[in-house]
């Protein structure tokens, strides 16, 4: 996981770390509500699953060079296109610089948080398809358990949550799960090493 800071709060202790995603599943379910109110997901679902896709790829990471997770193939980024000294000094393209290569790779123990929380989210999503298998079934059958108006509803009530947990759920298993990150050693740290090495 990376040190840095969103929206200027500082991402090192695990309580920060549970409040952002508290917010963005609160975000995310305020939007499902508002979004089948207006028009039962017919336009607001695909605005929905962007919203999802952003809070992954600028904040919470994973699947981008960008958030808090690593990305989790462990590849360096694109190199960014050179630009000159007044314009990087300007921002004048308003473009994120990319990470550095150092800052993409993932080490041995988060390849195993990696296959871990992607085993838990896997585990979540295995029940909703199987809510959804049991939905579709009693439409398929000749005496359906649900009525017919409401199965088109418990379809969509399931279908995108589901997907919205399928793409953020095992960064948020790790953003939620992580101990306090430790402080970097202040500057003298190694001047008094050097001192009790004599």
């Amino acid at each position: 996981m990376r040190n840095k800071k969103v929206f200027g709060l500082s991402m090192d202790q695990r309580s920060h770390r549970r409040r952002l995603v508290i917010a963005a599943y609160t975000l995310l379910a305020v939007l499902v509500a508002g979004g089948w109110v207006l028009d039962r997901f017919r336009t607001t679902g695909l605005y929905i699953y962007f919203a999802a896709f952003f809070i992954n790829y600028f904040v919470f990471g994973g699947y981008g060079p960008y958030g808090l997770v690593r990305p989790f193939t462990g590849t360096a980024p694109r190199q960014a296109i050179p630009r000159s000294l007044v314009e990087v000094q300007l921002n004048l393209a308003g473009i994120r610089p990319a990470p550095e290569t150092a800052d993409s790779r993932n080490d041995e123990r988060e390849l195993r948080i990696r296959d871990r929380v992607h085993y838990q989210a896997y585990q979540w999503i295995c029940g909703l398809l199987a809510l959804l298998w049991l939905v579709a079934m009693s439409e398929n059958g000749k005496s359906s358990f649900i009525p017919a108006a409401v199965l088109p509803v418990l379809l969509y009530l399931i279908v995108l949550p589901g997907i919205l947990l399928a793409v953020t759920l095992p960064q948020a298993i790790i953003l939620w799960t992580e101990p306090d990150m430790e402080m970097e050693p202040e500057e003298s740290a190694p001047a008094t090493t050097l001192h009790s090495a004599r």
